[in-house]
């Protein structure tokens, strides 16, 4: 069916808006059309130039196959601001020059989406920080497998189509688009309980202090020891996530492609991310547009396992982001950035080859190599580690260990002095996994015995910065102001010592 153009002789105007994303931030885009007499051409100006041809092409392609033709008019597409890429702008160019051969108007509306070769709407990346980064729009237009993670928005009406025919229809007035759904079931993260652990009390002590004071900590143990176990369920006792941080994880993840297809709406669990050692800097920080491994575990658990066999250059480049607390990539002449802010969590092993101290098995290192192996774990990402937690094997036997549940409420209720300390001023950050060296000259003092361990213990003074931040976070667990010797006793028994 072939759709006539409204006037031949007078010249058509339309405009629709749509929106760039770089990183998590949204930039409202205006796209002008103006259909007028003349030889047939299509000029499309405002578009990076390496993303014009294609997407000229893609545009005539997607009206002819919908029944549209622009014989003998002259069409001009002015994207404002300029030099914008095509993510997720196709759609709302087909729309646009629709709008202006039809002579419809969509106010306060902003569309988003590609379009396949067969004409179906094809989802886009970045949808819902896009939508979230808008001011003044009433509706949107999305893809329907973009319509689960959008449905979550508050203050916007968001339509989903699936077909350009639909979009067609929508405009001749012939068919609605129906709303996102409004109540998608969360996007839960596939995690087991603490509750499922025997043994391992260690460990479970350690990933408990750690939670509460957001410490990045190291798992030493041979292979099956539990490790992996204890990481994946470390989320589950963490505090439950806020909204706005729901949002942002989901953000992100959204940029990824991760959310393209299903019926989940936003995370409401802290995410888990256990990227393989070797599998690269651009796969664990990021490339171009794309968050990596840091990023997608941002509010959640980022597990290095086989820690030692992460190449030093990658170690260096994750540990300038975990610095900063976020990762900026180059896309072109343009800078892209995402936040990275997960607790960190390595795995390894005793010696090189795994089994030192381990019951029933023989270590085949000599006494050299085991401390040759232990002293060169220092340096980028190893020295940002608070807590070493020795792994002694997990066991069917014994009984069970407390709820996730159970651990998250001490954590919380952990939290809440820390929180107080920072609104107070007297610390500049609200975790004590993050606290400088002036803030703990004032939160974390030890008592008489406290300032007696530490003295005997003969600690450099960063290790001894680490232990006063443990100490304070075990205190705060305690409900006790103050630091005591017990505290500061069990933090120097946690102290990541690589001789040990």
């Amino acid at each position: 069916m072939q759709h006539a153009l409204t006037a031949q002789n007078e010249t058509l105007r339309s405009e629709v808006y749509s929106i760039s994303l770089s990183g998590l931030v949204a930039t409202l885009v205006t796209i002008t059309v103006t259909i007028a007499p003349g030889p047939a051409a299509f000029e499309l100006i405002g578009v990076a130039e390496s993303c014009a041809r294609n997407m000229t092409g893609m545009v005539e392609h997607a009206l002819g196959r919908a029944g549209v033709w622009l014989d003998d008019r002259r069409v001009e597409v002015r994207v404002s601001p300029v030099d914008r890429h095509d993510d997720g702008m196709q759609l709302a160019i087909v729309t646009a020059v629709l709008s202006a051969m039809k002579q419809k108007s969509l106010p306060r509306t902003v569309v988003l989406g590609d379009i396949w070769p067969s004409g179906a709407l094809r989802a886009v990346r970045g949808v819902l920080p896009a939508l979230l980064g808008v001011d003044g729009m009433l509706e949107a237009i999305v893809p329907w497998n973009n319509g689960p993670e959008a449905a979550c928005l508050d203050d916007l009406d968001v339509r989903v189509a699936a077909y350009l025919d639909d979009i067609i229809d929508y405009l001749d007035g012939t068919r609605d688009l129906k709303l996102a759904r409004t109540c998608p079931k969360p996007r839960r993260i596939d995690s087991s309980d603490m509750a499922d652990i025997t043994g391992l009390l260690a460990g479970l002590r350690a990933v408990e202090i750690a939670a509460a004071g957001l410490h990045p900590l190291v798992f030493v143990g041979s292979p099956g020891s539990g490790k992996t176990m204890l990481s994946s369920r470390l989320p589950t006792v963490l505090p439950e996530m806020t909204r706005p941080e729901a949002l942002e994880v989901t953000s992100i993840h959204s940029v990824a492609g991760h959310l393209e297809e299903g019926d989940q709406g936003p995370f409401i669990d802290r995410p888990f991310r256990m990227p393989h050692p070797q599998s690269g800097k651009k796969n664990l920080i990021g490339a171009s547009a794309r968050p990596g491994e840091v990023s997608l575990a941002h509010l959640g658990v980022l597990f290095l396992d086989m820690i030692q066999t992460v190449p030093p250059q990658v170690l260096s480049a994750l540990d300038r982001v975990l610095e900063a607390g976020q990762v900026v990539l180059s896309r072109g002449q343009e800078s892209v950035t995402f936040p990275a802010c997960p607790l960190l969590v390595a795995g390894t092993f005793p010696c090189p080859c795994g089994f030192n101290g381990v019951e029933d098995r023989e270590c085949k290192c000599s006494s050299e190599q085991v401390r040759a192996y232990r002293q060169r774990q220092c340096g980028p990402v190893f020295d940002r580690l608070d807590i070493r937690a020795g792994m002694s094997g997990y066991t069917t036997r014994g009984p069970r260990s407390e709820s996730s549940a159970m651990m998250r409420a001490r954590v919380v209720k952990a939290r809440e002095p820390q929180r107080h300390r920072f609104e107070r001023g007297e610390a500049s950050e609200p975790v004590n996994g993050r606290l400088t060296v002036t803030d703990l000259e004032r939160v974390t003092a030890p008592d008489r015995g406290g300032r007696r361990a530490l003295s005997q213990a003969g600690l450099s003074p960063v290790l001894e910065s680490k232990v006063l931040r443990v100490a304070r976070t075990i205190a705060d667990l305690d409900g006790s102001d103050a630091v005591r010797a017990p505290h500061v006793a069990e933090a120097i028994q946690l102290a990541p010592r690589p001789e040990t």
